[in-house]
């Protein structure tokens, strides 16, 4: 590794570290003003004044702000993020449990979202001013405007309530049973896949166009190179850095925000959890939740900018 390359990891990782601090405080902050006492509401009808001083004891919620704050970011760092108020068991574990369900749903959506956005991006833009053009951009429209519940929905009343083709929800994971996981996991990834595709089918459009009509394009043409060529070698080659850019954006986007999604098809992943704990008022599982997708959010934006110095040497130089 050459020392360029080792300024800039270290100077990438500082970045990081320093906006995930940031982050904490937003999030415990955040928490600490949702109405509602949670200790009461993770007693219900077992509410008795003693019950209750325990669990803000063992809970910490009985110290000061600062050194619940504190004691938040030491304990955080070590990997242990507390304990659910609702059934005790390790916040980790929790997450842990859930986060393969929800990281195979993400993957599973950007990869129908790619199917769709690299052939009809590229596509439209070859074919700019075309009624195909015209067509898939109308396309792409529709789909970024279309509510991931309402397509979820619609999704299953024709495919499971009409045809019976898959089941309207439920989750197996992949290494229980490799085809009922497909099946079940085809209609919500769809859902998030169509939106996403959109969105990204547009991104690669106006990337394509801007390579297009640069003059070493024309150069490759008329030295007699196949259109296949000169887009495979040239022309996406030098639009990938902005494609990298949307893909690790909406990839970051899935895992965080598949909430809704996870709702309407019971999806048991890491969105199903932040909305079951924010209505139980469960703090540190919410905390937990948001700094794990705030850790993955920031994973990703380093790997995307690891990527641009290997896709473009100009970004590596300088």
């Amino acid at each position: 590794m050459n020392k360029t390359l080792a300024r800039f990891l270290l100077r990438r990782v500082g970045h990081t570290a320093v906006v995930l601090l940031g982050v904490m405080v937003v999030v415990f902050v955040l928490v600490q003003l949702v109405p509602g006492d949670p200790v009461r509401v993770a007693l219900g009808t077992r509410y008795t004044p003693e019950s209750y001083q325990a669990l803000r004891e063992a809970s910490g919620l009985d110290q000061p702000i600062l050194l619940q704050f504190l004691s938040y970011v030491g304990n955080a760092l070590t990997g242990n993020l507390g304990v659910s108020f609702r059934n005790g068991d390790p916040v980790t574990l929790i997450l842990l449990d859930r986060l393969p369900a929800t990281a195979s749903l993400a993957l599973s959506g950007m990869a129908v979202a790619l199917l769709i956005a690299f052939p009809l991006g590229i596509y439209s833009a070859l074919k700019e001013g075309t009624a195909a053009d015209s067509v898939i951009r109308a396309i792409s429209q529709f789909g970024v405007s279309v509510p991931d519940f309402w397509m979820g929905m619609l999704l299953i009343m024709v495919f499971s309530s009409a045809f019976g083709w898959f089941p309207p929800s439920g989750y197996v994971p992949f290494g229980d049973d490799p085809g009922e996981w497909l099946r079940r996991v085809t209609l919500p990834a769809v859902t998030v896949g169509l939106v996403a595709g959109s969105i990204m089918t547009r991104y690669i459009r106006a990337a394509v166009l801007d390579v297009v009509g640069a003059g070493y394009i024309r150069t490759a043409k008329s030295k007699g190179l196949k259109s296949a060529v000169v887009t495979g070698r040239h022309v996406l080659r030098n639009a990938l850095v902005p494609i990298i850019t949307i893909g690790g954006i909406q990839m970051a986007t899935m895992l965080g925000g598949l909430i809704v999604v996870e709702v309407v098809f019971a999806w048991p992943g890491l969105g199903r959890l932040v909305y079951d704990s924010v209505a139980a008022r469960d703090y540190a599982v919410i905390q937990g939740a948001v700094l794990l997708i705030a850790v993955m959010f920031l994973l990703i934006n380093l790997l995307v900018d690891l990527l641009y110095a290997v896709v473009d040497p100009r970004i590596r130089v300088s």
